[in-house]
């Protein structure tokens, strides 16, 4: 590859704050040779990011990055290179986007029992069409002035343990490797070593889920901590997976710079040989 590889970035298609084109332009002051846009739950950016990646030599690959839920915890799949038009993927994307919508929709409730935030407070930090979630309405805290910014409001008003929280209802993630792998796409648990996935994800389940076609884990991400990496690099050579990195950029949406960390060309030409639902954009 002509420059670094990083596998996982949004765009303001969900709770990223650059637009798919936008997201395309810092990928190429970055320097990447591939950059994957992997928004949460929809494929809405891709033609918007094929476009702004015409001529600019960046190899641009279309990805997903799927909700899913297992004993209240929150499991995130990347999926790479599907079928953007498989019904069973189209179905279950729109289904947890509408969820996604009203969960929102009753923590604002919850909260501006206590704050001056309202639904249309939320809507004015989200673009048309968006996958509204708990970012748009940390952004709305952050307009509203109760906030600094978005870490702050996840650590606070946000926080799981401040009594607005409402679980987000996902299917397992046992669903979710199965829908990206029967439309053709290549599934990798993201950030493994989060507080939901570290909890919830053991031996045996592992096993249930590379059956099911889990190709990988991202390793390399700041929110797997140091101490746990080591039993997510064995668990995936126990398990014949590839281990990946990637930033999770967000732009101004999160402290993550894209490059931050990276996955190696082998891994990388792995994940393309593996897949048949799509193709990465290649462009001069």
């Amino acid at each position: 590859m002509p420059g670094p590889i990083d596998l996982h970035a949004h765009s303001s298609v969900s709770d990223g704050t650059e637009t798919p084109a936008e997201l395309i332009a810092a990928g190429v002051a970055a320097g990447l040779g591939v950059l994957a846009i992997t928004d949460h739950d929809s494929t809405a950016g891709w033609d918007q990011a094929f476009v702004a990646a015409h001529g600019t030599g960046l190899e641009v690959v279309p990805g997903i990055e799927l909700s899913t839920q297992l004993d209240y915890a929150s499991v995130h799949i990347l999926g790479y290179l599907v079928d953007s038009d498989d019904p069973d993927l189209v179905e279950a994307t729109a289904a947890i986007r509408s969820e996604r919508l009203h969960r929102a929709e009753a923590m604002v409730d919850r909260i501006g029992v206590d704050y001056a935030l309202t639904w249309d407070d939320v809507l004015a930090q989200t673009t048309p069409g968006a996958t509204v979630g708990r970012p748009h309405i940390a952004d709305a805290l952050v307009a509203r002035g109760h906030v600094s910014d978005r870490s702050a409001a996840f650590a606070s008003i946000l926080h799981w343990q401040a009594g607005y929280y409402r679980p987000h209802e996902a299917p397992p993630p046992l669903e979710g490797v199965r829908l990206i792998t029967n439309a053709g796409g290549v599934a990798v648990i993201a950030h493994p070593g989060a507080r939901g996935p570290q909890r919830v994800l053991s031996d045996k389940r592992m096993r249930a889920l590379v059956d099911a076609g889990l190709f990988g884990l991202e390793l390399d991400h700041r929110d797997n901590p140091p101490g746990s990496r080591g039993h997510w690099a064995d668990l995936a050579h126990r398990f014949g997976l590839v281990t990946t990195g990637s930033s999770d950029y967000h732009g101004a949406g999160k402290p993550n710079r894209l490059a931050e960390n990276t996955t190696s060309p082998d891994v990388y030409a792995a994940i393309v040989a593996r897949a048949t639902g799509a193709r990465p954009f290649r462009t001069g």
